[in-house]
């Protein structure tokens, strides 16, 4: 229990930008908790950008994903860039994104990268997405090769999610062992209901709808088994990966699905020693 409490206090929020998650982060969650906020291909990088800017002047520091197969043009994402910096926003979660086309010049992750470098580095910190269990639509050598390359632009990484806490902790070693010596952050989800992921799905629109149920599909699958999900089982297994001194794992970056409320009510319970 020590080393999960220790962990506890070393994590961070993603959220959905949907009604009413301005209004849930105030009220629920602690302004030392960082925040990274989604995109989606449906509703675009409006939405994501207009929450970040929101809730950086409530006081949160705010990553928001900057999706590069969303960008228009060389000129859309300076003028993103101008927004975000006026706002105060000094960090952000760059991705390829899960557009079936590129909307102007930027492919991958990579290239979008390589342009804010370009731009004079406009953000203090940048995360970068990891898959310890490898990608449904990309062979695992071309994953390895896009993390090196894209590590000497990034501050951290964010791993998606995986209820295997021996793979996690594998691939963080070997990542590791590579030369890349960025901190990594685990993705697990928080606590979060089945019938709150069945209504997200619902109201994303057919397409959309289809690739979230591709990406979760392992967390629908985590209900119906005897117990079902906590996070609180998966993170006990994890914890003493982020407080071992050697380890490249630095704490939890929490799927919340907006569930806020629940899964900071549970991390405060285990940190005042009752979870």
């Amino acid at each position: 229990m020590a080393d999960l409490t220790r962990a506890l206090r070393r994590v961070s929020y993603e959220v959905l930008p949907l009604k009413g998650t301005e209004a849930a982060v105030v009220e629920h969650v602690p302004r030392d908790v960082p925040l990274t906020v989604s995109t989606s291909h449906a509703k675009g990088l409006g939405p994501t950008v207009d929450l970040a800017v929101r809730l950086t002047g409530h006081g949160f520091s705010v990553s928001p994903h900057l999706a590069a197969r969303q960008i228009r043009d060389a000129a859309h994402l300076s003028d993103l860039v101008a927004r975000l910096a006026d706002a105060g926003v000094d960090s952000a979660f760059v991705v390829g994104g899960d557009a079936p086309e590129p909307a102007g010049p930027f492919d991958d992750a990579f290239s979008l990268l390589v342009a804010l470098a370009d731009l004079g580095n406009p953000f203090r910190r940048i995360g970068i997405a990891g898959y310890p269990e490898g990608h449904a639509r990309i062979a695992t050598d071309l994953l390895d090769e896009a993390l090196e390359k894209k590590a000497p632009f990034a501050s951290h990484v964010i791993t998606q999610i995986c209820f295997d806490a021996a793979t996690t902790a594998g691939w963080a070693r070997r990542v590791a062992e590579r030369g890349i010596d960025l901190p990594i952050r685990v993705g697990l989800p928080g606590v979060v209901s089945r019938q709150k992921l069945v209504r997200i799905s619902a109201g994303l629109g057919l397409g959309q709808s289809a690739r979230f149920l591709l990406k979760q599909q392992s967390l629908f699958w985590r209900f119906f088994v005897p117990g079902g999900y906590h996070p609180g089982r998966l993170a006990r297994r994890l914890a003493p990966q982020v407080e071992e001194p050697t380890s490249p794992v630095d704490g939890f970056h929490f799927f919340t699905f907006n569930e806020v409320a629940g899964t900071e009510a549970w991390r405060r319970s285990v940190l005042a020693g009752s979870g």
